[in-house]
């Protein structure tokens, strides 16, 4: 991700001008150009597939947008999560969703992928604050690749898909590496090994 302005823009300017551009999102204010790998895509893609996989076999009313942003509560920011999952009989309680696919509240989200790259500050700070606050029930981060800082993932650094679940108004942290299956509070039978998501940003 790049920032590309130094002026501060705030979230109608930035719907207005950037809001159809799936290359943006706007960060306390700070224009950023997302610069997505093709490895990146591909750990975002097999994430998509198998949670929509896991919504049609156990027919849940839950709908994984192609394109969404999303609304924290701050009035200078919109994020553009790798992967959404909305609740979609809570859509109807969205107030900007039938002009555009926006976000505004946390009980429409069910969950939030984020598929870290070079600026995982994003992802393990300022984006976790914000979901939180917005009381997100789970928010993964997908770092396949062991970017994030050794606080975050530990060292030696490796891959590690952090699934959080919002307890309390606060995050509660589990982490997955190698075979581990992960373990989402939303979809209690998804069989999604750690190791799996991580293949899946390599070419074979």
């Amino acid at each position: 991700m790049i920032q590309l302005s130094q002026k501060s823009i705030n979230f109608e300017s930035f719907i207005s001008e950037y809001g159809d551009n799936e290359r943006y999102e706007l960060l306390e204010g700070e224009l950023i150009e997302m610069e997505p790998t093709g490895s990146h895509e591909q750990v975002a893609g097999l994430i998509n597939c198998e949670l929509n996989f896991e919504i049609r076999r156990l027919k849940l009313p839950y709908l994984i947008p192609l394109r969404c942003l999303i609304k924290p509560l701050g009035i200078a920011s919109a994020f553009r999560p790798d992967v959404i999952v909305l609740d979609r009989l809570a859509l109807e309680n969205e107030p900007l969703w039938q002009r555009e696919p926006i976000v505004t509240l946390g009980t429409t989200i069910k969950l939030v992928v984020e598929v870290v790259s070079t600026n995982w500050q994003n992802d393990y700070a300022r984006k976790m604050d914000d979901y939180q606050a917005l009381g997100i029930p789970e928010y993964w981060i997908v770092d396949y690749l062991g970017l994030g800082g050794t606080f975050f993932i530990g060292s030696p650094k490796q891959p590690t898909i952090t699934i959080c679940q919002l307890e309390n108004g606060s995050y509660k942290m589990s982490q997955f590496r190698d075979r581990q299956t992960l373990v989402s509070p939303t979809f209690s039978e998804l069989e999604l090994t750690a190791e799996q998501v991580f293949n899946a940003g390599k070419i074979q």
